[in-house]
């Protein structure tokens, strides 16, 4: 389902095991995990399985929950968060995660770093979503297009 708002593409996707992401960039950066699974480069992920509580926060956000919960092959644990519009509330609570719990790497992965990570791997990753734009081209060159 494509929130017509924006480009944000909500819903389950088959090609990891039917996982409910909440956009392509997550669903995207699913598959980029994956794919360092399968390179051997890290050892697992999960998708937001822990929720951290600010305890003593009394009004506004009281958890935090990361998008993706990653273990590295030393087994370390560090969490990522893909954000491409950083608003007031995300701010928040990436701040108050590293207030109450700084010894959790917390990994940000914005518009800028997300974006270079669609170049380099939009050709390389299969089931890689693109934007609207990139589909309409691709479409174009592929002899589908309509127009």
């Amino acid at each position: 389902m494509r929130n017509r708002h924006t480009n944000i593409h909500i819903g389950k996707r088959e090609d990891l095991n039917n996982l409910f992401v909440r956009s392509s960039w997550e669903a995207n950066y699913a598959r980029y995990l994956n794919w360092l699974v399968g390179l051997g480069e890290i050892k697992s992920w999960e998708y937001e399985p822990d929720c951290f509580e600010f305890k003593t926060i009394k009004k506004g956000n009281g958890f935090y929950i990361p998008d993706f919960k990653v273990t590295n092959n030393d087994g370390s644990i560090e969490y990522h968060e893909v954000k491409g519009y950083m608003d007031a509330a995300s701010k928040t609570k990436l701040k108050r995660m590293a207030k109450y719990y700084p010894e959790i790497k917390i990994v940000l992965i914005d518009g800028p770093v997300y974006r270079a990570l669609h170049k380099q791997l939009k050709n390389l990753i299969p089931n890689w979503e693109l934007t609207p734009r990139e589909d309409a081209v691709k479409a174009w060159n592929c002899g589908e297009s309509q127009f």
